[in-house]
């Protein structure tokens, strides 16, 4: 059990601390991730930027994933989802035009105040505060390596285990601190698991944004 989001992190931080990384950057799946990312960045003497992915929800259970789309609009399917019949693609359609529409507003506001990093030959460290179904991080990941990263790591606090092993095909390495066989859900293991807002996520962005070079992918 973690107290919270920055205990978690801390505890990741441990992990990673030893490790010889070039040019380390952090790129956090926002919100939850943003603060997650922030503690890892300031132990690791890393840069910190956000990668913008987002759960594609299930018809009539918003909290469940069916997949994710990513900031390019690649559409990342679980693979659960063995069938898409002609009312499930009308569905994912407006799904997808949902969620690309909220990616762009987070893109806006997000980029006012950090412009994008580069990645191409550092250290990559993609976090999130804990992998349930795998969609986001896996869509998020599969931006990140059409950039030519060094290395490509994802360091979270909590998974589940069977998706874990599904994210471990898509990155070089995985540090997990738990991954527990009773996961139901990430909030299982926090004791406060409260809901990051958009302000915290520009402050934590804004504070990591002098004197970074800008790039564009």
């Amino acid at each position: 059990m973690f107290r919270d989001r920055e205990d978690a992190a801390r505890r990741l931080a441990k992990k990673l601390e030893t490790r010889e990384l070039r040019d380390p950057l952090v790129l956090a799946i926002p919100r939850g991730g943003v603060v997650t990312g922030a503690v890892l960045a300031r132990a690791l003497g890393a840069d910190l930027d956000v990668v913008l992915s987002r759960k594609l929800r299930a018809p009539n259970q918003p909290e469940l994933a069916i997949g994710a789309i990513s900031e390019g609009g690649e559409v990342y399917l679980n693979p659960q989802v063995t069938k898409i019949d002609d009312w499930l693609g009308d569905y994912l359609a407006e799904e997808r035009a949902y969620q690309m529409a909220e990616i762009a507003r987070r893109r806006k506001l997000f980029r006012a105040v950090r412009p994008v990093a580069p990645i191409a030959d550092r250290s990559v460290i993609v976090t999130d505060d804990g992998i349930a179904t795998g969609s986001t991080m896996i869509a998020a990941l599969k931006v990140i390596q059409t950039h030519q990263p060094h290395e490509l790591i994802v360091a979270v606090p909590v998974a589940s285990p069977d998706r874990l092993q599904e994210v471990r095909k898509w990155c070089d390495e995985v540090v997990c601190l738990l991954a527990p066989e009773g996961f139901w859900a990430i909030g299982q293991f926090y004791e406060d698991f409260g809901q990051v807002e958009d302000k915290q996520v520009v402050e934590i962005l804004r504070s990591f944004t002098a004197a970074t070079p800008a790039a564009t992918w």
